[in-house]
């Protein structure tokens, strides 16, 4: 080989490398957008559930070796869904258990390091279901919930957020933009 060859593959090489860089992070960025979007109709589902079976309707997280999963449950005694219910088996599961990385390759629930909180409190990157101390958010019949968000990232270190808000049960979907340092409103969040 020569060294005019060698030139022309190391320049080919380094083309195709500059093309395939932004791709893999814009990639990236689309599934944890989409992991975001699936998660928000998880929980849109829930809320009509609750409403279509007049019970109170629960997604819980639950952390297992790193990573969270989520199920959803169904209030079978009318005092909401506890822990402890679902534990004796009067609380019963309707769907789940699953994570994230079942439908999304490289995403997780999580936060970036110095990614602020969309609303007032710590530091996401601690704990990044914030739904009170239940890991829970739990639907009434009348389409009402509790408040909370769910950070959602990935290995590129896209950055998005799930939010709840309780006194509708709505669910919204936020972008972190790096460059503003702020959190973005999406459309095509559901409820």
């Amino acid at each position: 080989m020569t060294l005019g060859e060698l030139a022309v593959v190391l320049g080919i090489t380094g083309t195709m490398s500059a093309i395939a860089l932004p791709l893999l992070s814009g990639l990236d960025d689309a599934r944890v957008a989409g992991a975001a979007r699936y998660m928000s109709s998880r929980l849109a589902d829930a809320r009509l559930e609750a409403i279509g079976r007049s019970r109170k309707v629960a997604l819980r997280f639950t952390q297992t070796g790193g990573t969270y999963s989520f199920s959803t449950y169904v209030d079978g005694n009318g005092n909401g869904v506890l822990a402890q219910d679902i534990a004796r088996g009067v609380d019963r599961l309707i769907a789940g258990p699953e994570t994230l990385t079942d439908n999304f390759r490289n995403v997780d629930f999580g936060a970036q390091p110095g990614v602020p909180p969309i609303d007032s409190g710590s530091s996401p990157s601690g704990d990044p279901i914030r739904l009170g101390v239940s890991n829970s958010v739990s639907f009434n019949p009348l389409g009402t919930s509790t408040t909370g968000t769910i950070y959602i990232t990935g290995r590129s270190g896209a950055q998005y957020a799930v939010r709840v808000i309780g006194t509708t049960g709505r669910v919204r979907i936020y972008r972190f933009s790096k460059g503003d340092g702020k959190w973005l409103p999406m459309t095509g969040g559901f409820g």
